[in-house]
């Protein structure tokens, strides 16, 4: 038998490169990235002529120089003797604790006030429309202040909490609630409080086993067990059992009048609360619209089966509505979470020194290296835009619906 021979693969033509659709694509890129480099290169060069021009250079040593003032809420131990770069560290805490607190007590609110607001209770829901679209229509800014001049003007002194005086600390008194702050009990970690810990975590650790197996049992067997409460007692029993064998190596540090002002314990500065609730409450309520939108994108056919199987309304909602629903909740609410982190640089206004007001604020202007610090600013920014969007896109992927 004879072999047929391969026709010659034609040769390639340089005008195959405007001409041929399969090339075409490969030059306009390769085009397009040229001019984007020399576009970045004549930036650069630009920003260096000037800089040069008015006697600059591009340096990040003044990261160690000593900054010279102070910062009143902090994670970790600054003074005013702390160099920039510390003083940025501490900024940057500040914007982390206020975001993840916002995006925590946001999802819950969001949940909460979706939920409620496909209520059959008129009231209720709408008192949920109200809230919503009063947030939802209000500059984020307004609600920061209104709630900053609150909690400043409508709450008492330190003075008045003496004996005698018109305030009273509250929750057997340990919590007391000022114009200066909130002032709550401040734990006091001794020896042996590092097992303490690891008994929590791997209670927490075996929480998560035991729904798994759960989970699975019910997929097998069709019976549910008790989820909360055997989870609850695995949390809480052996982390008890194991602060009492310890000997209490953790104790609480409770604030005290003294003087014009508390002492002891934490102080939740009002700049922090005021920032936090705003932010919470502004988003919560575009998040309640979310869930609300992902609630109604299920067939009513879904209840209806849940409810003709015998599934009360509650676990209708968890089993069978929520799970269809967290596939056009959660895209969405990547995008609010990521507001969220940004619109905290607003704390300005009320004098909580994140790091816009540390790094972006204070240092630039004491320094003068404002291309240095709004260029570090910016990469924070966008390194933790980054790590929220990949941390929920995993969590999307972990509860998407599988095909079989």
């Amino acid at each position: 038998m004879t072999k047929v021979p391969e026709p010659p693969k034609p040769l390639f033509e340089l005008r195959q490169l405007i001409y041929d659709t399969k090339y075409r694509s490969l030059t306009v890129q390769a085009i397009a990235m040229c001019l984007l480099v020399l576009f970045f290169s004549w930036l650069i060069n630009n920003t260096i002529q000037n800089l040069t021009a008015l006697g600059k250079d591009f340096d990040f040593g003044f990261l160690t120089n000593i900054a010279g003032y102070d910062i009143n809420q902090r994670l970790i131990e600054y003074s005013s003797t702390s160099t920039h770069g510390r003083a940025a560290l501490v900024g940057i805490l500040n914007t982390l604790l206020v975001a993840f607190l916002g995006c925590a007590l946001a999802t819950i609110i969001g949940i909460v006030a979706g939920v409620l607001r496909l209520s059959k209770n008129w009231i209720v829901a709408r008192l949920m429309t109200i809230y919503v679209e009063g947030f939802r229509n209000v500059p984020l800014l307004l609600w920061i202040l209104i709630i900053f001049a609150v909690m400043t003007e409508s709450t008492p002194g330190p003075r008045d909490f003496r004996a005698g005086g018109s305030a009273s600390m509250i929750m057997f008194d340990s919590v007391a609630i000022s114009n200066r702050g909130v002032y709550i009990p401040f734990p006091v970690w001794g020896e042996g409080s590092g097992i303490l810990i690891f008994v929590f975590f791997l209670s927490l650790i075996c929480v998560w086993l035991f729904k798994k197996f759960a989970t699975s049992r019910q997929q097998q067997t069709g019976v549910t067990l008790p989820t909360f409460w055997i989870s609850t007692g695995i949390v809480i029993i052996p982390s008890i059992l194991a602060f009492f064998v310890l000997g209490q190596p953790v104790s609480l540090d409770y604030p005290t009048l003294g003087g014009f002002n508390f002492r002891g314990g934490l102080q939740l500065r009002n700049s922090l609360i005021a920032l936090w609730l705003a932010l919470s409450l502004y988003t919560g309520a575009f998040i309640a619209e979310i869930v609300r939108s992902g609630i109604l994108s299920v067939s009513k056919g879904q209840t209806e089966a849940a409810y003709a199987l015998g599934l009360r309304p509650n676990r209708t909602m968890n089993l069978v509505i929520l799970p269809q629903a967290l596939r056009v909740i959660v895209p969405p609410l990547i995008s609010q979470y990521l507001n969220l982190t940004k619109n905290s640089s607003l704390a300005i206004a009320v004098g909580y020194m994140d790091v816009r007001s540390t790094l972006g604020g204070i240092t630039i202007n004491q320094t003068g290296r404002e291309l240095e610090g709004m260029l570090m600013l910016g990469l924070f920014y966008l390194l933790a835009s980054l790590v929220i969007s990949a941390v929920m896109n995993i969590y999307n992927n972990s509860v998407k619906l599988k095909g079989r």
